[in-house]
């Protein structure tokens, strides 16, 4: 059975990184502990395949850590551990994938021709005069001209954007207390709620 040195090493990546995203701000905030609901694609969800074996995931935006992703599928399952009537768990098999996608976006305003710094084709044109005047021994002579030019030069300016979100997914075996005292990779489910436990105003509906 893990002990309480092995359950803090579980919970030692987590708590910083909980800690860390209450500071931050910025248009999206980190995906809540709360049940993913229709609609969305953030947030936990458990199911039961058998009487004592539970699929669990956590799914987290692009602001939520891969510690924090982990912490909430870890406490999920001793939530779900808890209201099945058992004190011990184990994870029979857990993952951690990551979800990375890419968007361009204008770099800046091409002031000619628009938003031609889209990274396409931008207009660019000019026109000139002159006028000459010149002695020489024969006599003088002046002269006029004038030129013109019209382009499609390619334009690479822009900015790519790179957005990384994580999902975590386990199936846990609740565990008998016999099967506890044999299993040397047993969780406690009572620690770790006590160590991963939220205070109630960090629990609410999803943001994706």
């Amino acid at each position: 059975m893990i002990n309480s040195t092995q359950l803090s090493r579980l919970t030692s990546r987590f708590l910083p990184a909980v800690l860390l995203v209450s500071f931050l701000g910025g248009c999206m905030a980190p995906t809540p502990y709360a049940s993913r609901i229709q609609g969305q694609q953030t947030g936990y969800t458990d199911l039961s395949l058998t009487q004592t074996r539970y699929r669990i995931t956590f799914t987290g935006n692009s602001a939520t850590p891969r510690e924090t992703v982990e912490g909430y599928l870890l406490l999920r399952a001793a939530e779900v551990a808890r209201a099945a009537g058992y004190n011990d768990f184990v994870f029979d098999t857990r993952n951690t994938k990551a979800n990375t996608t890419y968007q361009a976006t204008p770099g800046f305003e091409d002031p000619f021709y628009g938003n031609g710094g889209y990274g396409g084709y931008g207009r660019r044109s000019g026109f000139s005069f002159g006028t000459g005047f010149g002695f020489g021994r024969g006599g003088y002579g002046s002269g006029l001209g004038f030129g013109s030019g019209f382009g499609f030069p390619y334009d690479p300016n822009m900015d790519i954007v790179t957005r990384t979100n994580y999902e975590a997914y386990a199936e846990i075996v609740l565990l008998t207390p016999e099967q506890a005292a044999q299993e040397t990779r047993a969780l406690k489910v009572k620690e770790v709620i006590d160590r991963l436990g939220l205070q109630p105003a960090a629990k609410g509906r999803n943001a994706t």
